[in-house]
């Protein structure tokens, strides 16, 4: 049986029966934009936090459920306050498994929750900090590339607000003035604290937009380090992009207010101009795309990874010949190619970064793509499409600068 490793956003398959007719190639790749009941949700902020659940301990003591983060002396706790949570238990004591069953006189108030001591904090000076092992806890369970929580600090979520789209699914049907889901939307990355990088194809439609960075489990608010919402100021596409082709698929989000950079929200850095990685190197591909192309496919409620080699141009052409593009076609200048096998970035994780490490410096990384479209996911080892970031620095430092931003804060 065959197994695809999940992740990121993709723009997915050209579709070339109706070479005529530019709509109907686009909804082939990307889908009726009108169909909201494709896209993934996220979960609004909660504001309050959830009663306490009674519960028992190991050795069967009563206590209550609360975040691991406010119990002094509970297993999964560590003296620095970084905890041990296992993504997989779902038949614990608690209803999260970022809840731990707290003895009452060990409770702390949520004021005064145990923070990671410095030393496990990582630093954000300069762009492309990976976190390897994560901040505020370690995951355990993680077996199907579930990232850690703040590894990739730069990662964003591109998103319609819900309370503005009639179409979008209440928290509770029953409570028809509650709050409302967010529509996902794509992917992208912080480069600067108030400018996002992603592809046009997605937020070249006029929409309000907003931007969330350091989210992790679409489906909790319950980590010590919370995600952050901005809106959308300005989008700026690139003015060659073909909504036919995906020629220069690229554009800049400028947020109204800038996002605060803590540890699991950070700056990537991009790469020099026109310097392409070399093929064969492994970089890293994150998102909440589907794990399939097609209606089988599940988008992801947890930040996904995957390691996708760098395609080397010509290979990567030659391969994408053999597909339904036939041996004609040519890979345009803006795109690089990374994956083949049996790896993949899917449906959904359009707009979200590649990055490659940063050759002799240790868990620091940048930019070198961003994830625009393929030929399904990885079924057949044809390598996915992205825009090739280092072929278009000068265009994003440009934009940076006409915006009375600084490129110095993504420069290595």
């Amino acid at each position: 049986m065959k197994y695809i490793v999940f992740v990121c956003f993709l723009g997915v398959v050209i579709a070339q029966q109706n070479s005529g007719d530019l709509d109907s190639v686009l909804k082939e790749i990307f889908g009726d934009p009108a169909n909201k009941n494709q896209a993934s949700t996220i979960v609004p902020p909660t504001g309050t936090t959830p009663a306490d659940t009674s519960c028992k301990t190991e050795n069967g003591q009563i206590g209550e459920c609360v975040r691991y983060y406010l119990c002094n002396t509970n297993n999964s706790v560590i003296t620095d306050g970084v905890g041990i949570i296992d993504i997989r238990v779902q038949d614990g004591p608690c209803p999260s498994y970022l809840d731990v069953c707290c003895l009452v006189p060990d409770k702390r108030e949520p004021d005064n929750p145990i923070t990671p001591s410095p030393e496990v904090q990582p630093t954000r000076e300069g762009c492309g900090q990976w976190n390897k092992d994560g901040v505020g806890f370690k995951t355990v369970g993680d077996k199907d590339g579930e990232a850690k929580f703040g590894e990739f600090p730069w990662m964003c979520a591109i998103l319609e607000p819900g309370s503005i789209d009639p179409r979008v699914q209440q928290v509770n049907d029953n409570q028809p003035d509650s709050q409302k889901l967010n529509v996902y939307v794509g992917g992208g990355s912080l480069i600067q604290a108030n400018a996002v990088l992603t592809v046009a194809h997605y937020v070249a439609n006029g929409k309000k937009l907003k931007v969330r960075a350091g989210e992790w489990d679409t489906q909790t608010t319950k980590e010590i380090y919370p995600y952050q919402d901005r809106d959308v100021a300005k989008v700026i596409v690139h003015k060659d992009f073909n909504k036919g082709n995906l020629f220069y698929d690229i554009a800049l989000l400028i947020l109204q207010t800038p996002m605060d950079l803590t540890p699991n929200v950070g700056v990537v850095c991009l790469p020099p101009p026109k310097e392409r990685v070399a093929g064969g190197t492994s970089c890293f591909a994150s998102g909440w795309g589907k794990d399939k192309f097609g209606k089988e496919g599940r988008y992801q409620v947890i930040l996904k990874r995957v390691s996708l080699p760098v395609v080397e141009r010509r290979k990567c052409q030659a391969d994408l010949r053999k597909t339904r593009l036939g041996h004609f076609f040519e890979l345009h200048t803006s795109f690089m190619c990374a994956g083949g096998g049996n790896q993949d970035t899917c449906k959904g994780d359009g707009g979200s970064p590649l990055v490659c490490p940063i050759e002799g410096e240790k868990d620091r990384y940048m930019q070198s793509g961003i994830v625009a479209w393929g030929i399904g996911c990885g079924e057949d080892g044809t390598p996915g499409v992205y825009v090739d970031v280092s072929n278009l620095r000068n265009w994003i430092d440009d934009k940076v600068i006409g915006e009375g931003l600084d490129p110095r804060v993504y420069t290595a």
